[in-house]
């Protein structure tokens, strides 16, 4: 009983295991969540297809400039003002530096 207890243990959590992104370090992968909100509007890559504006590509601190104006109320958007409220100025440049990436 022990070893089969044992092997749908094994069985459960490998596949999960597999899911995990590979070796990437955890203040990447958080902001890479928080970006994932951001999709939506902006396209996964940061290039808008609809009416987003497009991000993917743009220097880190104009984003960045852009989001903190939306939390201050600076800027104003449809829903932008809410969505940058919601993290910290931190969180803000690390998610600018993440769609600054793309090319």
């Amino acid at each position: 009983m022990k070893h089969l207890l044992a092997f749908v243990s094994m069985a459960l959590v490998s596949p999960l295991a597999a899911t995990q992104p590979a070796k990437a370090p955890p203040a990447d992968f958080q902001t890479a969540l928080w970006a994932s909100s951001c999709m939506a509007c902006h396209g996964t890559d940061g290039r808008a297809e609809g009416v987003g504006m497009t991000i993917g590509g743009r220097p880190s601190d104009e984003l960045a400039g852009m989001l903190l104006a939306y939390k201050s109320g600076e800027r104003i958007g449809t829903i932008m003002q809410q969505h940058a409220k919601g993290y910290s100025d931190d969180e803000l440049k690390r998610i600018a530096q993440h769609f600054s990436q793309f090319k």
